[in-house]
């Protein structure tokens, strides 16, 4: 193990499992359902990221939950289909754990859904531990998610780099402490992560490798 580093935390949509056609998807088919034909593509773009209340809500208060429960039916129903792998990543995650770093998923899905997407994409056995949104009060970019992983790790934001595709977590990074390294293939542009001044920019995840110094598999 190189660097200081020890410990590699990683948001989940959008950078480790590619969700993103699956969450359009299941925003379109419940806002249509309210509001036919209102919201396009480029106008739920701004959804991903945060948690599904928080979204929700700034558009509907008053039926926040039942949207909610719309959306989770459509996003499970076709969940396994719609989930795609990003190159590199299995590779990436494989040599990480293999070289003994410690890996956690810090995520704003609800747990259930997140162990779903990491079976889909064969990582489930790498992972230490998982802060989901039902393990927390406050969510990215709150740094209690992070903290949280990091409590169960044994680790601390000096050792540690938090990997992800939106802001929410590079700033909980920056809020936590640790290192942050952005995604390029962010569904956002690469230009909107790159505003709020992550550590690393990566263009494939085993740049990671490289930054670390571990030899890939």
């Amino acid at each position: 193990m190189s660097t200081n580093i020890t410990t590699v935390l990683f948001d989940l949509d959008g950078t480790l499992i590619n969700t993103n056609d699956l969450i359009i998807a299941s925003f379109t088919e419940t806002l249509n359902h309210y509001y036919p034909e209102r919201y396009k593509r480029e106008d739920i773009l701004q959804f991903i990221g945060p948690p599904l209340y928080d979204s929700f809500y700034s558009i509907d208060k008053e039926r926040v939950d039942e949207m909610i429960v719309r959306y989770r039916e459509h996003n499970l129903k076709h969940h396994d289909l719609l989930v795609k792998e990003y190159e590199g990543v299995y590779e990436t995650v494989e040599a990480l754990h293999k070289a003994g770093y410690k890996l956690g998923i810090v995520t704003t899905k609800i747990r259930d859904v997140v162990l779903r997407g990491l079976k889909v994409g064969r990582l489930e056995r790498f992972f230490d531990v998982i802060v989901a949104l039902d393990d927390v009060k406050k969510a990215k970019p709150d740094p209690e998610p992070i903290l949280k992983a990091l409590e169960q790790l044994d680790s601390s934001p000096e050792e540690t780099i938090m990997v992800g595709d939106n802001h929410h977590d590079v700033l909980a990074g920056k809020n936590a402490g640790t290192k942050t390294a952005g995604v390029a293939w962010t569904i956002k542009g690469r230009e909107y992560l790159e505003e709020y001044k992550p550590d690393y920019m990566l263009e494939n995840m085993k740049d990671l490798l490289k930054i670390l110094q571990v030899k890939a598999q």
